[in-house]
C-alpha cells in the first residue's frame, strides 16, 4: 500500500502537555474496483469527548481506494475541523448531514464533495432522519451531564433542508436517541441515559409517536428501559433495542407491531448496533459481564419476517479474535459485503474490518479514534 500522507505526531513546547496527535489526509488502497452502483461510503469517526477529534473518511469504490480524515483536507478554513463526537451521519438529495454531539451541531456538507456548506445548530444533537424535504433531528436538549435529577426534556427538531433553518420543535421523552419515519409517523427512542446511572427506575422506557403532519407526540409505546436504536422492516413494523442497566437488565432486541401499536415479541439477542438488509438484521454485542469482568462480545443475523435469529455469527472465519471493541457496522445491499468498525481503545485510531457475504475476512485499514456510522453514496 501507498501512502501519499503521513500520519504526524506534534510535540508541543509546553512541558505540562502531553504529545497531540494529528492525524492528516491519507489515502490508501485496500480493495479492487467495484460496480455496485454506489460511488462509496462515508465513515464518520466519533473522536472521544472533549478532544474535537471526530473526523470523516471516505471508501472510493470506483478506485479500492480509502480516503483518511478528507473534511479536513476539504475544508481547511473551518475552525476546529468537524468538531467534538460524531453521533450520526446521513445523506439526503445532494447534501450530507453530520451529527457532531458535543459540539451542539450538524455540519451540511456536498455529499460528492465533502466540502461544508452550512450548519445547524442543535444543542446535545444526536441523529437525523428526512422526510418530504425536511430533516427530523434528535436533542437532549440539555446539557451533557450524568444526573438522576435531570429536568430537561428533550425533542425532534424540524429542519427545512432547503434554508437549514429550524421551523418546529416536538418535546418528547429524556434523552431521545434515535428515530425512524414510517407510515406517517415519526418514532422516537427515549433513553433517559443520563438519569439511570442512580437508579434503573430513571431510565425512560418508551416510544414517542409523533404525528408527521400536525407534528405532535400522539401516544407513548412501552417497550424497556433505556432504548437506544429503532428502525423499520419492510413491512413498516420495527424493531428496537434496549440497553439494559448494564448490571441484572440485560440488552434485548423487541418488535413493535405496526398495527397494535404495541410490543409484541421479545427476542434473547442483546444489541449494541445493527443494519437491515433486507429481511436480514446484522446485529452486533459488547456488554460487560460482571461474572467475567470482561466484555461479551456477540455477532448474529435476525430475519425479520419469521423474527428468528438466523445465526449467532456472521463472521465465520475466527478473525472476529481480531476485533478488540466493535463499534459501527453496514452491509452493502449489491454485493452483501459487511462492514464493522473496531473502537479499540478508544483514543487510539480504530480498524474498518470489510467481510464477504460467506463472513470472511477480506481486508482491513486503519479510520480515525473511534469508527462509528456509515454512510452510502449513490453513482451519478
Amino acid at each position: 500500500m501507498r501512502k501519499y500522507a503521513l500520519f504526524i505526531v506534534l510535540l508541543l513546547a509546553a512541558s505540562c502537555r502531553k504529545d497531540v496527535a494529528v492525524f492528516m489526509n491519507e489515502d490508501i488502497r485496500v480493495d479492487s474496483a467495484t460496480i455496485n452502483g454506489f460511488a462509496g461510503f462515508y465513515l464518520l469517526n466519533e473522536g472521544n469527548m472533549g478532544s474535537n477529534k471526530s473526523t470523516l473518511d471516505f471508501f472510493d469504490y470506483a478506485t479500492g481506494r480509502y480516503q483518511r480524515n478528507i473534511y479536513a483536507a476539504t475544508n481547511p478554513t473551518v475552525p476546529k475541523e468537524l468538531g467534538d463526537v460524531g453521533n450520526d451521519i446521513a445523506i439526503y438529495g445532494s447534501r450530507l448531514y453530520a451529527v457532531i454531539n458535543a459540539s451542539n451541531k450538524v455540519d451540511v456538507m456536498d455529499a460528492r464533495t465533502a466540502k461544508k456548506i452550512g450548519q445547524i445548530e442543535i444543542p446535545n444533537c444526536r441523529y437525523i432522519k428526512f422526510d418530504k424535504g425536511f430533516a427530523y433531528i434528535t436533542s437532549y436538549a440539555g446539557p451533557i451531564e450524568v444526573n438522576p435529577n435531570y429536568t430537561q426534556k428533550g425533542y425532534v427538531a424540524k429542519v427545512d433542508t432547503a434554508t437549514l433553518a429550524i421551523v418546529d420543535k416536538c418535546i418528547v421523552g429524556f434523552q431521545p436517541d434515535n428515530l425512524e419515519i414510517t407510515g406517517g409517523k415519526i418514532y422516537v427512542a427515549n433513553s433517559g441515559g443520563y438519569m439511570g446511572a442512580g437508579s434503573t427506575e430513571k431510565y425512560e422506557r418508551t416510544v414517542s409517536v409523533i404525528d408527521l403532519v400536525t407534528f405532535k407526540e400522539d401516544k407513548r409505546i412501552d417497550v424497556a428501559y433505556n432504548l437506544h436504536h429503532i428502525k423499520a422492516d419492510k413491512r413498516g413494523d420495527l424493531w428496537v433495542t434496549s440497553r439494559g442497566d448494564y448490571k441484572k437488565l440485560p440488552s434485548r432486541l423487541y418488535f413493535i407491531d405496526k398495527n397494535e401499536q404495541k410490543v409484541t415479541d421479545t427476542l434473547d439477542v442483546a444489541v449494541s448496533n445493527y443494519f437491515l438488509d433486507g429481511d436480514s438484521l446484522y446485529v452486533y454485542s459488547t456488554e460487560w459481564s460482571y461474572i467475567t469482568y470482561s466484555n461479551v462480545i456477540t455477532y448474529g443475523i435476525v430475519n425479520t419476517r419469521t423474527r428468528e435469529v438466523v445465526t449467532r455469527s456472521f463472521i465465520t472465519d475466527g478473525t472476529d479474535k481480531e476485533i478488540e471493541i466493535p463499534y459501527g457496522i453496514m452491509v452493502n445491499p449489491v454485493t452483501k459485503d459487511i462492514y464493522v468498525t473496531d473502537a479499540g481503545n478508544y483514543v487510539s485510531p480504530g480498524i474498518l474490518y470489510c467481510f464477504s457475504k460467506e463472513g470472511k475476512k477480506k481486508w482491513s485499514v486503519r479510520t480515525g479514534d473511534i469508527p462509528a456510522h456509515f454512510a452510502l453514496l449513490p453513482k451519478l
